[in-house]
């Protein structure tokens, strides 16, 4: 893993070969796709949280170095700590893929969405709940009405992202598509799937509707990792199982299939 940096005594003016470390080389390699950065990226606040990611998580060192920088520059270039969760790096048998989390998708939303958003947002929907889609002078919405302290079966989920200007865009999903979509995935029997079911309901709803927001990235690496990283489809179970214990939120996003996401609906109610 490591690699070596030329150095120059001070006694005898040799060159020897002094072992680099993890954050001299991450650091090189941040400077190295300096222009795709984002302007107020902060490399050094990057290093320090990379390296108590690592110490968190000391199995990463297993792989290959070129592997970790790799997926590494694809958060970076997006502005994304991987510590606070709002990026992954997904063992997946002999390989390690770069994965934005849902939390991660928001914040690229809300940053460089074109139309600012007020806040972006996912619910489930269960027996007993009040949920339609409606239409009111012309203008499509959904009435959201939960029955208090309700656990009962999980029906579906929605998300909304709200704009700035009053507007709104919002997506459905039945059981029915939530479970096609968990059955079509690899990860279908990790950890997360089974034991925080409704989380995983929400995050994939809402990962879906923010492939439909329109984004202007600040360049053309930004734009390439931000596909990537919503389209890999992994086996989160190593490290969901590692993390379900610490925060029921963090598990890596499920990637499901395109749809149509519903179109500039006006106005949500929630009872």
């Amino acid at each position: 893993m490591s690699e070596n940096t030329q150095v120059v005594t001070q006694n005898t003016g040799a060159v020897v070969q002094k072992p680099k470390t993890f954050d001299m080389a991450l650091m090189e390699k941040l400077d190295s796709v300096n222009d795709a950065l984002p302007k107020d990226f902060n490399k050094q606040r990057f290093v320090q949280n990379t390296l108590a990611l690592i110490h968190d998580n000391p199995k990463l060192m297993e792989y290959k170095q070129s592997e970790i920088m790799s997926g590494l520059m694809k958060g970076a270039t997006l502005g994304l700590d991987f510590f606070n969760k709002e990026a992954y790096l997904v063992p997946y048998g002999s390989q390690l893929n770069y994965q934005t989390d849902y939390r991660g998708s928001k914040k690229l939303a809300k940053k460089y969405s074109i139309r600012p958003i007020k806040d972006i947002y996912a619910k489930l929907v269960r027996e007993g709940d009040e949920f339609e889609e409606v239409i009111e002078n012309g203008e499509q919405g959904i009435n959201f009405k939960p029955k208090a302290f309700n656990d009962g079966k999980i029906i579906g989920a929605f998300a909304v992202c709200l704009f700035a200007d009053g507007g709104l865009i919002y997506d459905t999903m039945s059981i029915a598509d939530l479970e096609n979509t968990r059955k079509s995935s690899k990860a279908s029997n990790s950890p997360a799937w089974k034991n925080f079911t409704g989380e995983m309901y929400k995050k994939t709803v809402l990962h879906r509707l923010c492939k439909h927001i329109e984004l202007d990235f600040e360049n053309p690496t930004q734009q390439s990792n931000f596909i990537a990283g919503m389209e890999i489809e992994t086996d989160v179970s190593e490290i969901a199982h590692r993390e379900i214990a610490e925060n029921e939120n963090s598990q890596p996003f499920e990637v499901v299939a395109d749809v149509e996401a519903k179109e500039e609906p006006s106005f949500v109610t929630e009872g």
